[in-house]
C-alpha cells in the first residue's frame, strides 16, 4: 500500500476529454449536473467528476470505460449522486481510497491506491476569501482556535480562517460527519492524521488565494 496519498491538482477547464467521457460519469451524476441552475456551476462540477475519473484510471493503470462511479453516502448508503467518492472495476470495488474538492476554476484531487477497506480520505480546497464575512469565528472556530487566531498578524488572519476551515472540511469528510457535525466543536489544530496541503508533486505551489488540507485516517 502507499504510504502516502497522491495528490494532483487541475485547471476544471482542461479537464480531460470530456465530451467522451459524459457517458462514462453515471446516470445519478448527469441528472444532478442538470440540476444546476447556473451553466458555469454545471460545468465545473461536470469537470470535476471527469477529472477524478481520470485520475482514479491513472492511478489504477486502466482504461477510464473500465470504471463506473459508486459514491457512497453515510447518511444515504451507496449508489448515490453523492457522498465519498468511489469507483467499481470490472464489477468489483476498485481498490483505491479517494477524495476530491473544487475552488476557484481548479480541483484537487488525492487517491490512496490498494488503501484497506477500512481507510478514509478527506480533502478540502478552499478560496482564502471565504472565511471573510463578518462572524464567521463564532460559528466555525473553537475557543482554542480563536485564541490561536489572535496571535497571528492582522494581514495574515484570512488566510489562517481558511487554512482551519479547510481543515475542518477535509477531516469531516474523512468521517464521513459532514457539516451535520457542528464545525464550532471541531478544534483542528493538532489532530493526528490532518496537514495542510502547501504544495503537489515537485514541489508544485498551490495557486495564489487557495488554500488546502488532507485528513487520512
Amino acid at each position: 500500500m502507499m504510504q502516502n496519498p497522491v495528490l494532483d491538482l487541475r485547471r476544471l477547464d482542461e479537464a480531460p476529454g470530456a465530451g467522451g467521457a459524459l457517458e462514462l460519469l453515471g446516470q445519478l451524476a448527469l441528472e444532478r449536473a442538470l440540476r444546476y441552475a447556473n451553466p458555469a456551476d454545471r460545468e465545473e462540477f461536470i469537470a470535476g467528476r471527469v477529472a477524478l475519473l481520470d485520475f482514479a484510471a491513472v492511478l489504477l493503470e486502466v482504461d477510464p470505460a473500465r470504471l463506473v462511479p459508486d459514491y457512497h453516502c453515510p447518511q444515504c448508503g451507496p449508489g448515490q449522486d453523492h457522498g465519498r467518492p468511489g469507483f467499481m472495476l470490472d464489477g468489483g470495488p476498485a481498490p483505491l481510497a479517494l477524495s476530491a474538492s473544487r475552488a476557484s476554476g481548479w480541483v484537487l484531487l488525492a487517491g490512496v491506491v490498494h488503501a484497506p477497506e477500512e481507510l478514509r480520505l478527506g480533502v478540502d480546497f478552499e478560496s482564502t476569501g471565504k472565511a471573510t464575512f463578518e462572524g464567521f469565528d463564532d460559528v466555525a472556530l473553537t475557543a482554542t482556535e480563536k485564541r490561536f487566531l489572535s496571535t497571528i498578524p492582522d494581514q495574515e488572519r484570512d488566510s489562517q480562517r481558511a487554512r482551519l476551515w479547510a481543515r475542518k472540511e477535509a477531516w469531516l469528510k474523512m468521517t464521513g460527519e459532514g457539516l451535520r457535525r457542528n464545525p464550532a466543536e471541531l478544534d483542528v489544530l493538532d489532530l493526528p492524521g490532518l496537514r495542510d496541503v502547501t504544495g503537489i508533486q515537485e514541489n508544485r505551489k498551490l495557486p495564489d488565494g487557495l488554500v488546502a488540507a488532507l485528513a487520512l485516517g
